[in-house]
């Protein structure tokens, strides 16, 4: 059986804060919570799609600079971008291959953003990314 909940995280542990996404899913796998299933990779793919598969909600993680301190929280609608036929697509481009594959809407999904400062191939987890995950880990047991 499915879980109902999804929680993905994306980036790359070599890089720095990049390593937000899979430190934040991991954490929350160790929680060993019942309905909530945690996927991390280095990037997300169009075979993510079928990850959304009997969900009731998603929550896409991810390192930002953009994002302000110390996360943010944007509801995700599908959408056909140029990410589309990369590589590495955006959650809205796997949102939309998801209806292109189900024909029916996907679920709800949320992209949780944290705030990152040093990307540097083989850099630690910075000062400021370390509270900004656990500022988020604290956010999070409401949502779930």
């Amino acid at each position: 059986m499915t879980a109902p909940i999804l929680v993905f995280g994306w980036g790359n542990p070599s890089r720095g804060d990049d390593a937000l996404g899979p430190l934040f899913v991991e954490r929350i796998a160790a929680l060993g919570l019942p309905d909530v299933e945690c996927l991390t990779d280095f990037q997300l793919q169009v075979e993510h799609a079928l990850d959304l598969v009997d969900r009731r909600r998603v929550l896409f993680v991810d390192a930002s600079v953009a994002a302000a301190a110390p996360f943010t929280l944007s509801p995700l609608q599908p959408a056909r971008d140029a990410s589309f036929s990369t590589h590495a697509i955006t959650p809205e481009a796997v949102m939309q291959v998801y209806i292109d594959l189900q024909d029916e809407p996907p679920p709800p999904c949320t992209l949780l953003a944290l705030r990152g400062e040093r990307f540097e191939l083989g850099a630690g987890l910075s000062p400021a990314a370390a509270d900004h995950l656990e500022a988020a880990l604290a956010w999070v047991r409401n949502w779930l």
